[in-house]
């Protein structure tokens, strides 16, 4: 580990690959994880790691900080112990877990959950060692901070310091940043169960829409109404960030469909919307937009000569008429079949 203040970037680089690969395998925690991240938490304010240098793995491209590669590792540990975990339980860990596990070695699994627990029980040092970070000069070890306090303060055990982080944010999304820090900021607000309320008229379509998207503003028609504007064009909404944020799963129109579609009652209601976002759907994308929204819009299902509303014709006519939704992935049959259509195109051509 010592060599990821080596003066040579790229061995700093190979080092967090090798980090990586050995306490932190496709997300697995081990015995050795909680000192590994102790050992990182500690070493990040060192000046070696302001180097910065491409990743060490080829699917990831980026060029940055050290600092920010190491923030992020951090991030996918607290990710990892969080698994599974009871917001009430005070950081045990959740039964449900082993139930996930039957058939696994006992000793094997029991060595997996003390690992957990101790990943747990670091939380409130790595956040000490994290923090001060949000300020930092550059812009990607900034976002990287913030990102990996976001899943700290979803910790029970660590709500003491939300507080103190949302002060910060404030003093982010009051001042002139980017978009893209603005819109961090008030995600991971909204995260914290913080009112995001008074950013939904914010100047940004990007923050208002982030603003909306917090649980805290589920219940408020002035949310929806927001979501429902963005996804109006949602190919503009997919650029506003050219990368994802690091709060965000994919295409962010997925995620503003995934909050709409939580609450709205009818179809009909986010209709408009549907239209603009079936274009860009295809047989890859149908689990995040037109299978969910078949399913909106077919909520009891369909019978055989039960008759079409307006709004379900022209979604399926938009559907029908897209040809990149219709190629050999198999997903939209289990979501045709869920609603009662037919699986074939032109069985569906002819019930229209």
């Amino acid at each position: 580990m010592c060599q990821l203040l080596d003066e040579d970037p790229e061995v700093q680089a190979e080092a967090l690959g090798m980090l990586d690969m050995s306490v932190l395998h496709q997300g697995s925690l081990y015995s050795s994880t909680p000192p590994a991240a102790r050992f990182v938490a500690a070493i990040l304010t060192h000046p070696q790691t302001f180097a910065e240098h491409e990743s060490f793995f080829p699917w990831d491209d980026r060029t940055r900080p050290l600092r920010a590669a190491l923030l992020d590792w951090l991030g996918q540990i607290v990710d990892s112990a969080s698994y599974g975990e009871d917001p009430g339980s005070e950081g045990e860990c959740w039964d449900e877990y082993g139930d996930e596990h039957d058939g696994e070695d006992e000793a094997d699994l029991e060595d997996e959950l003390e690992a957990i627990r101790a990943c747990r029980s670091i939380r409130p040092e790595l956040y000490d060692a994290v923090e001060p970070i949000l300020d930092d000069p550059h812009p990607d070890t900034r976002e990287a901070a913030l990102a990996t306090v976001t899943l700290l303060l979803k910790a029970p055990d660590l709500a003491e310091f939300v507080p103190r982080a949302v002060q910060r944010l404030r003093s982010v999304l009051e001042a002139d940043g980017s978009r893209r820090e603005r819109a961090s900021a008030v995600l991971a607000m909204g995260a914290w169960g913080q009112d995001t309320t008074g950013f939904l008229n914010d100047p940004d379509p990007a923050v208002r829409a982030c603003a909306a998207l917090a649980p805290g503003c589920a219940h408020l028609l002035r949310a929806t109404a927001v979501l429902l504007e963005a996804l109006q064009n949602p190919v503009e909404a997919d650029h506003w960030f050219p990368d994802a944020l690091p709060q965000v799963d994919g295409w962010f129109r997925f995620t503003l469909l995934k909050a709409v579609l939580d609450r709205v009652d009818v179809f009909e209601d986010l209709a408009p919307a549907a239209m603009g976002l079936i274009p860009l759907a295809s047989d890859y994308t149908v689990d995040r937009d037109w299978g969910p929204l078949l399913v909106k819009a077919f909520p009891n299902g369909h019978g055989p000569g039960q008759p079409l509303s307006v709004a379900q014709r022209e979604l399926l006519q938009a559907v029908t008429a897209n040809e990149e939704c219709w190629g050999n992935v198999g997903n939209k049959f289990r979501w045709l079949r869920e609603v009662g259509l037919p699986e074939q195109r032109d069985a569906i051509r002819a019930l229209l």
